[in-house]
């Protein structure tokens, strides 16, 4: 397999399972860094302070052009990463940029929204009100950024090949079935 995309929501272990399944494949995992890659590539460097702004907290205003450069840059870094294989990329609509590529496998982690709270009450140690907020903030802000980038829906199942529920997934079991997924589709037999 080429290339994996995850697309994730905060609180669903996305990152997590992402790290879990780079290690066990030895692919190359791309997630921050290519925001910030791509905004030099751009000439913009505020527009990677923008992007790392899940909550939008900061209130950038990157102007058009420069918004325009890096979307440009965005895709062109995911075309790249595809193009050279054996990675795995997280977040920045890797799963609409790379929609019908040859040899990628488009995954999608969810959990319901209470077991999204409850784990970044824990992991962040903030209130259950604070955390929920947080959530809401950073499904718009991606939401938003997939629609105005590629001119698609972040929830449309159709984009992706495999969607996972962490509710009643660990780490472990869900890397494991994207592992699983990707051994098979490239037809090595486990």
């Amino acid at each position: 397999m080429a290339v994996i995309t995850v697309s994730r929501q905060l609180g669903s272990l996305g990152c997590d399972i992402a790290d879990a399944v780079a290690g066990q494949l030895g692919y190359r995992k791309v997630w921050r860094g290519l925001i910030n890659q791509a905004a030099r590539r751009a000439r913009s460097p505020g527009m990677a302070l923008d992007m790392l702004d899940d909550l939008g907290l900061l209130g950038m205003s990157p102007s058009p052009s420069e918004e325009k450069a890096y979307l440009n840059a965005v895709r062109e870094l995911i075309e790249e990463l595809a193009r050279a294989g054996d990675v795995l990329i997280v977040g920045r609509g890797g799963q609409a940029v790379l929609h019908g590529w040859p040899d990628s496998l488009h995954v999608r982690i969810i959990a319901p929204l209470d077991v999204r709270a409850e784990r970044l009450v824990a992991r962040h140690g903030i209130s259950a009100l604070a955390a929920l907020a947080r959530i809401r903030a950073s499904d718009r802000r991606r939401k938003r950024f997939v629609e105005h980038a590629y001119h698609v829906d972040w929830n449309d199942p159709a984009l992706y090949d495999l969607v996972l529920n962490t509710a009643s997934l660990d780490v472990t079991r869900a890397a494991g079935l994207i592992c699983h997924a990707v051994t098979s589709m490239a037809g090595v037999k486990e």
